[in-house]
C-alpha cells in the first residue's frame, strides 16, 4: 500500500440497490438484483483470507518471482499485484511510481517514472539486487530478477491463487481499467462458477473502482482508505462504497469493532492493509476481520494455526 493523494468517496454513477442490500461478511449475495446467482464469500471472521503482498515481499523482492513463488509455497490465498503501465502501453506489476527504489541497471533505463519507460528499457533492469542491500547475509541472493508483466504473472499463477490486483495511478494511464480488464478476460478469469472469485480488483481512486464496476458490475471490488479516512461520519462514506464495492481496505491500526460493525451494516469486507507484526495479526483476527495483506505471509499461516487449535 502507500500514501496516496486522498480522494474522497463519490457516489457511484452506476448506481446497484444490490450492493447495498448485501449481507454482512460471510456472502455476498446478488440474488437481490434478480440474476439468481451468489457472490462467494471473500473471506469471513470464522475463515480470514491471506492477502500475499506484493508476494511474500518481506521475504524476497517484492512483485518478483520469487517473492510469488514463496507466498505459493506458504499458501496464500491471493497474490496482490500493484498494477502500472509503461509509456508503450504493457501493463507490469509495480508498486513504485518511480524506479529509483527497487531498479538497478543503466539510468536511462531504471530511473524515473515507470510510465516514462518502455517495456524493453524495464526490461534491461535487475528488480532483486536492491533486496539485498544493507543485508550482508543476503547479497545478490536474489540478483536477476526481472520485471514481471502482468500477463506474465497471470500466465504463471492464474490458477494456483487468486489474483489480488491494485490499479496504481491511474489518473496518470486513461484506459487503463479497460486494458485490465480486456487482459483478465483473454485469461478466462471474469467467469463466475461458485468458490471464492479468482479475481479482486482494489485502489485507493473511487474513480477508478467506479469505472470498472460500470463495465463490470459483477466484479469485486475492494475500496482502499488511506490512514483517518475511517474518522466520523462513517457510515455516510460506506454506504457510498457500497454502491460500488464489495468491501473495504483500511489501514490496519485503524481497524476497530466499531468500525467491523459499521462496515457489517453495509454489507462490506474488511480487509486490513498492512499487517506484518504477529501482535498485530493477532488483535485482527480477534476482531474480526475478513482478511489481511501482510509482507510475511508465513506469519500469518502460523498465528491462523494457533488460533485454530
Amino acid at each position: 500500500m502507500r500514501k496516496s493523494p486522498r480522494i474522497p468517496f463519490t457516489r457511484s454513477r452506476v448506481v446497484t440497490h444490490c450492493a447495498r442490500a448485501l449481507v454482512a461478511s460471510v456472502a455476498l449475495a446478488a440474488g437481490a438484483c434478480g440474476s439468481g446467482t451468489e457472490r462467494p464469500a471473500l473471506g469471513s471472521p470464522a475463515q480470514p483470507i491471506l492477502i500475499a503482498h506484493r508476494g511474500a515481499s518481506g521475504l524476497a523482492p517484492e512483485h518478483t518471482v520469487a517473492a510469488y513463488d514463496r507466498a505459493i509455497e506458504i499458501g496464500a490465498d491471493y497474490l496482490e499485484h500493484d498494477l502500472q503501465r509503461t509509456r508503450d502501453g504493457a501493463l507490469v506489476v509495480l508498486h513504485d511510481e518511480t524506479l529509483d527504489r527497487t531498479a538497478r541497471g543503466p539510468a536511462e533505463n531504471c530511473r524515473g517514472p515507470v510510465r516514462s519507460k518502455t517495456l524493453a528499457q524495464l526490461e534491461t533492469c535487475d528488480f532483486g539486487l536492491w533486496f539485498a542491500e544493507g543485508r550482508p547475509d543476503a547479497i545478490d541472493a536474489f540478483a536477476g530478477e526481472r520485471i514481471l508483466t502482468l500477463d506474465a504473472v497471470l500466465r504463471r499463477y492464474g490458477g494456483r491463487a487468486g489474483t489480488y490486483i491494485e490499479t496504481k495511478h491511474p489518473e496518470h494511464a486513461p484506459g487503463l481499467e479497460e486494458a485490465l480488464l480486456a487482459l483478465l478476460e483473454a485469461h478466462d478469469l471474469l467467469a463466475r462458477s461458485g468458490g471464492a472469485p479468482s479475481v479482486v480488483i482494489q485502489s485507493f481512486s473511487a474513480e477508478s473502482l467506479q469505472k470498472i464496476h460500470g463495465l463490470r458490475p459483477d466484479l469485486p471490488l475492494i475500496q482502499l482508505l488511506e490512514e483517518g479516512e475511517t474518522a466520523a461520519p462513517l457510515d455516510e462514506a460506506l454506504a457510498a462504497v457500497a454502491d460500488y464495492a464489495a468491501g473495504i481496505g483500511p489501514y490496519h491500526q485503524e481497524v476497530d469493532a466499531p468500525l467491523l460493525a459499521a462496515a457489517r451494516r453495509h454489507g462490506l469486507v474488511v480487509h486490513a492493509w498492512t499487517v506484518n507484526s504477529e501482535a498485530d495479526l493477532v488483535r485482527l483476527l480477534e476482531v474480526g476481520v475478513d482478511g489481511v495483506f501482510t509482507d510475511y505471509p508465513d506469519r500469518f499461516v502460523g498465528v491462523r494455526a494457533q488460533r485454530s487449535r
